[in-house]
């Protein structure tokens, strides 16, 4: 990895304000557009530290207040500036377990860099980067700085998924001196990290390097584990866990319920990216399991989830893919950083539209999108301007695959088989603000209790349970045998 090897000694301050900021290297358009690498290739060592010189450690910095997770943004980057890495490494994993992953696919430019007090004159500090640099770092060195644990409680706990609140989650408690095991469906841990993000946006190479580190904590993982339908979370608990966390996540498909929906070459997005991602049908034949390679594809949607199916599609070898999308530009909730991707690997946008129904072929298959043209009338109740209908503005989409990316639904299993939990109109599960279920015994957190959200927002979850889960397992809980 470029630069990553080494941090020269910088200077405590730098002696002059640069406004803008370090743009990052990415491989070109139109050599990424044919290859699942990774398209943003991260800072060298000096243009680390050119933008670790732009932090003016902010005695109150509100950089700290955007992080869900809480990491000492100034001192990692201080750190970092002084050419101290074993030191940047350690206080950054201290309140993070992951930040190879949120270096890359955390909406920092929301969160903690909306705050820095750099972005009220010119661009904010790229924490991100930063964040992904020392990551980096870490993992190209071959003695890792270590991570002290607590003494052993004695008590058990396990977590029932291993995605970003799952493995938050665990990798707390076991630093609190807690035995952890961890329970993951798939062949494979991370969640939605494995499954639901492109090779180009998160190489799983890296969420291997952190889901081990997690392990190295003292944590457990047990692979091919179905809670719900191999065993109980009563079981669980039965069985001699203290305690148990849900971060099951919303990896179920959210359809629009429209006619021809059924028809073939039409994926739901979990189902198409998880083909791609965790079972690699892009290098099929070498892998097993085969993917649709359409020449004229839809995807149907405007978030981050319908960025990657898009520009997977074209990877696949599509000729043209249109992202669909039923609200203006400004209104997409994807990451300003992937549309701009997107859009310079050739994506085409189709703001404004909507589908209503799906047209086949005698074989059953996808041959057309019937789509209206929408325009944005009165706020919705979340502020957003409502798209409505034109009047006589249908018309025909030729296409061969559509992928639906319009939002996911809770896994139902757990709560379909654990009467003892509440569940919300939504689906989600009920908690308070500490993460507890309606069960004694059992907290949640993540997409299971909010429907889709971020991996940040999720991992902050996974360590606001796990606070409140160490508290009650030291003074209530019981102790295992």
């Amino acid at each position: 990895m470029d630069g990553a090897t080494s941090a020269p000694a910088v200077d405590a301050m730098p002696t002059k304000i640069n406004l803008k900021r370090v743009e990052m290297p990415k491989q070109p358009p139109k050599e990424r557009r044919w290859n699942f690498q990774e398209v943003a290739l991260g800072y060298t060592g000096d243009e680390a530290k050119t933008e670790a010189d732009r932090c003016l450690q902010c005695k109150k910095p509100k950089c700290v207040e955007g992080c869900p997770v809480g990491v000492e943004i100034p001192h990692f980057i201080k750190s970092l500036r002084e050419g101290d890495m074993p030191e940047a490494t350690r206080s950054l994993k201290e309140k993070n377990c992951l930040p190879g992953v949120c270096g890359r696919v955390c909406p920092q430019e929301v969160q903690c860099e909306s705050r820095c007090v750099m972005g009220k004159k010119g661009q904010p500090v790229a924490i991100g980067r930063l964040e992904r640099y020392v990551a980096d770092w870490e993992l190209s060195q071959e003695e890792k700085p270590q991570q002290k644990a607590l003494q052993s409680t004695g008590k058990r706990v396990a977590i029932v998924g291993s995605g970003p609140a799952g493995l938050t989650c665990a990798s707390e408690l076991a630093r609190m001196g807690h035995k952890v095991v961890i329970f993951e469906a798939l062949h494979e841990a991370g969640g939605v990290l494995v499954y639901g993000i492109p090779e180009f946006r998160l190489p799983k190479s890296i969420v291997k390097a952190e889901v081990d580190y997690v392990k190295s904590l003292g944590s457990d993982l047990k692979l091919d584990s179905v809670v719900g339908r191999q065993v109980q979370v009563k079981e669980l608990l039965a069985d001699g866990f203290d305690a148990v966390f849900l971060g099951i996540g919303a990896g179920a498909p959210r359809f629009m319920g429209l006619p021809g929906e059924n028809l073939n070459g039409i994926y739901s997005a979990n189902e198409y990216l998880t083909r791609i991602n965790l079972m690699k049908a892009y290098k099929f034949p070498d892998y097993d399991t085969p993917i649709r390679k359409g020449k004229k594809v839809a995807v149907v949607g405007g978030g981050n989830v319908a960025m990657d199916a898009a520009r997977c599609s074209m990877r696949l070898g599509a000729d043209e893919v249109h992202v669909v999308y039923r609200r203006s530009e400004a209104e997409m909730p994807a990451r300003l950083e992937e549309i701009e991707n997107a859009k310079e690997e050739g994506i085409i946008f189709d703001f404004l539209t909507n589908p209503i129904k799906f047209l086949g072929d005698k074989n059953g298959t996808v041959r057309a999108a019937v789509c209206v043209r929408m325009e944005l009338g009165e706020p919705d109740e979340n502020g957003r301007r409502r798209p409505v209908v034109k009047k006589d503005s249908e018309f025909s989409m030729d296409v061969d695959t559509v992928v639906i990316a319009v939002g996911t639904i809770p896994n139902p299993l757990i709560p379909s088989t654990t009467p003892e939990l509440k569940v919300t109109k939504w689906g989600t599960l009920a908690v308070d603000e500490k993460g507890r279920t309606a069960m004694d015994g059992v907290w949640a957190g993540g997409d299971i209790t909010t429907g889709g959200a971020t991996v940040i927002s999720a991992m902050g979850a996974g360590k606001v349970a796990a606070k409140d889960m160490d508290e009650w397992l030291r003074a209530k809980g019981k102790k295992s045998t």
